[in-house]
């Protein structure tokens, strides 16, 4: 409920979070509040076993590390490690695995390359698939930004081969790797990892690495097309999970405050039509060729027509070109309405302890408190639910009540 998202945020980020005591409280009712109704556990055996709990109840769960935004390789190496640790769906975040300030040089260097690729001599650039399409957001650089220095060099290796290291596991543990979109100012260095990693180890008919495409944003169908014909070139298969974003908040007021146009659609109705075209695009695409589909969506109505979209294109669980995924704890109704259709279903799994995956936890709060919108249908059905449960109680209860005056009544009888 979104006064109770608010309430804890303003908690989280008050001053009672300086306060020991107080912390360990405010930490506590998380712990046993929200923290258990959205987080898979704090390590990977508390993971492992919410994961046996989904797939008891026919679903698979994507494991996402929530620690993010690393500083430097020593935290890189420890969450890289965390990531190669998982298993079902690896879900892997690219700023938890190469330093922010360098992703953003990266970003910046890429940018400034397709604007002005006479001038811009990237030496250290991989191959990989296109990354930017010309309705893509620049006002991020506007200034030719300096070379990597040789450090920097090295730490994007580092980074690199860290990818490269969690890929190598999945393959062995047979599980797609998939990989998550952040904000603009970041996304084309994510998009880089991602795509040259594609590259490298998609192989065949099914695609290994997964890219995230956000449909709120202007550019997200125009670079979904180009990246899926250069990589049908190269002969590539090539997967997306396809979300309608999360950074709407940050990326709007960053735009205002540079004064330029926003990259996110004007309406909820353009997003909308966004996800469902790059959807049906997608789905076309892999029932007659290569590659694969994650539709991560909490919204009904594009889980009924992706429904009877992929039925009537052939595409069902064994295909295993198609899977629906929504976050965990969310959206409960449509994910095992989808399950029962016969589809491949997923929750997202964030996982890591309490005190470390709140600043995770406060940002996915504040970005998504649009999806609580969605909620009201488990809402009704749980408390439609839970109504049926208190009669049945209160009903069972009368039924004993009457039972047992019979029976002293007719004790009451023979003694007489």
């Amino acid at each position: 409920m979104e006064p109770v998202v608010d309430m804890g945020m303003w908690v989280m980020r008050s001053r009672v979070m300086q306060v020991s005591l107080l912390r360990e409280i405010v930490l506590g009712t998380i712990k046993h509040t929200s923290y258990e109704h959205f987080v898979a556990g704090a390590d990977l055996e508390e993971t492992g076993r919410t994961v046996k709990k989904l797939w008891e109840s026919g679903l698979r769960g994507m494991l996402d590390y929530g620690l993010e935004h690393t500083v430097d390789n020593e935290s890189c190496d420890k969450n890289a490690l965390q990531f190669i640790e998982t298993v079902s769906f690896v879900v892997v975040k690219i700023t938890a695995i190469c330093p922010i300030s360098l992703l953003k040089r990266v970003s910046d260097l890429l940018r400034w390359e397709y604007k002005n690729p006479t001038s811009t001599n990237l030496s250290w650039k991989l191959k990989t698939l296109p990354i930017f399409s010309e309705s893509s957001p620049f006002y991020h650089t506007l200034l030719k930004p300096s070379p990597l220095a040789v450090e920097e060099e090295h730490d994007l290796e580092l980074a690199h081969q860290r990818l490269i290291n969690i890929c190598n596991k999945s393959i062995e543990c047979n599980v797609p790797v998939v990989i998550d979109a952040e904000d603009t100012s970041i996304q084309p260095g994510i998009d880089y990892f991602t795509y040259s990693a594609a590259v490298m180890c998609n192989k065949d008919q099914k695609p290994l690495v997964f890219g995230t495409i956000q449909a709120y944003l202007k550019d997200a169908g125009q670079r979904l097309l180009e990246t899926k014909k250069a990589a049908d070139k190269m002969g590539l298969p090539i997967g997306f999970k396809l979300v309608r974003g999360a950074y709407m908040w940050s990326e709007s007021q960053l735009a205002k405050s540079l004064g330029v146009e926003s990259p996110i659609h004007n309406s909820i109705n353009e997003t909308h039509n966004c996800y469902n075209n790059c959807a049906s695009f997608m789905l076309d695409e892999v029932s007659n060729g290569p590659g694969g589909l994650i539709l991560a969506t909490h919204n009904l109505e594009s889980g009924k027509v992706f429904n009877f979209n992929a039925r009537d294109l052939g595409i069902g669980k064994a295909s295993e070109k198609l899977e629906f995924a929504s976050l965990y704890g969310m959206a409960e109704a449509m994910t095992f309405g989808l399950r029962n259709a016969g589809f491949g279903v997923s929750k997202y799994l964030p996982f890591g302890p309490v005190d470390q995956i709140m600043p995770y936890l406060l940002r996915r709060a504040e970005e998504n408190k649009g999806l609580l919108s969605s909620s009201n249908l488990d809402r009704q059905l749980m408390m439609k639910e839970l109504k049926r449960r208190m009669k049945a109680y209160v009903g069972q209860g009368l039924e004993e009540t009457e039972n047992q005056f019979k029976s002293q009544a007719g004790s009451v009888v023979k003694l007489n």
